[in-house]
């Protein structure tokens, strides 16, 4: 298996694709333009930093498993932008969503034209943590700022668990963390957007409960960058190094993670 692979080095192959350049997706911001909570979609540096973190989970999983043709359950998906940049790539991807979210009206009162656009069918989710899928049947799950937002954490990765094939992976990306700057002007400004806010021993907890195992933890997010700056990815990546190499990745917006479950 990969894991075993002295050459397959999960920090160094994360370093190299948040410091890659990655095309900017016209269509998709043609997709969504002037549509009503989709804006961040329009600028380069959000999309951009969608678009990075997806091209990474994909060279990570593909070199874990050992296979191109992987599956990917978008938890939680949203607005449907990160399903997607996947099935753009070809990737066989799942999406699923609380209630039916995408094509026109839903539950959830929002409407995205990424699901029509892409013909993505979402699955919807009556419950508030149990998934309808088999036991073992899908290689990577991934949570795009969705963890934060479940009533139950501890059963919601239970049953990612349950349906994560052996040695499977869960990625956890754009996980608020609980001593941010940001978080602490949201909370004087009295505003909660995130219904939980994480630290590292928090994570530990969480994947110790579910039976997945931490692989890779790092901090992002903690310059204030303006998303119309010109060279956002230059600033971008000072910020992932000074996330990694000094003390202010303690004032990060994010902590991210990979797990992997066991054989």
């Amino acid at each position: 298996m990969v894991e075993k692979d002295i050459e397959f080095n999960p920090i160094k192959l994360r370093l190299d694709y948040f410091k890659k350049d990655f095309p900017f997706d016209n269509e998709l911001a043609e997709t969504v333009k002037e549509i009503k909570g989709h804006e961040f979609l329009e600028r380069p540096l959000t999309q951009n930093m969608h678009i990075y973190l997806v091209e990474y989970l994909l060279a990570f999983s593909r070199k874990w498993l050992s296979k191109e043709n992987i599956s990917v359950l978008d938890w939680g998906c949203g607005k449907c932008q990160v399903s997607y940049l996947l099935k753009k790539r070809n990737v066989n991807v799942l999406s699923c969503d609380v209630d039916i979210i995408g094509r026109g009206d839903s539950a959830l009162g929002q409407y995205t034209p990424i699901a029509d656009f892409a013909q993505i069918n979402v699955i919807p989710l009556k419950h508030e943590y149990i998934l309808p899928f088999a036991d073992k049947s899908i290689d990577v799950v991934l949570s795009f700022g969705v963890l934060e937002h479940v009533p139950n954490a501890k059963e919601s990765l239970v049953e990612i668990t349950r349906i994560l094939k052996p040695n499977g992976l869960f990625f956890c990306f754009w996980l608020p963390y609980k001593y941010s700057w940001r978080s602490k002007i949201i909370h004087m400004q009295g505003s909660n957007y995130h219904d939980h806010l994480y630290i590292k021993e928090d994570v530990k907890k969480l994947l110790d409960y579910s039976g997945l195992k931490l692989i890779d933890f790092w901090y992002r997010d903690m310059l204030p960058l303006k998303s119309k700056i010109s060279n956002y990815r230059k600033i971008e990546n000072i910020d992932n190094w000074l996330c990694r190499n000094t003390i202010l990745k303690y004032l990060s917006s994010n902590i991210e993670f990979v797990a992997k479950k066991g054989g």
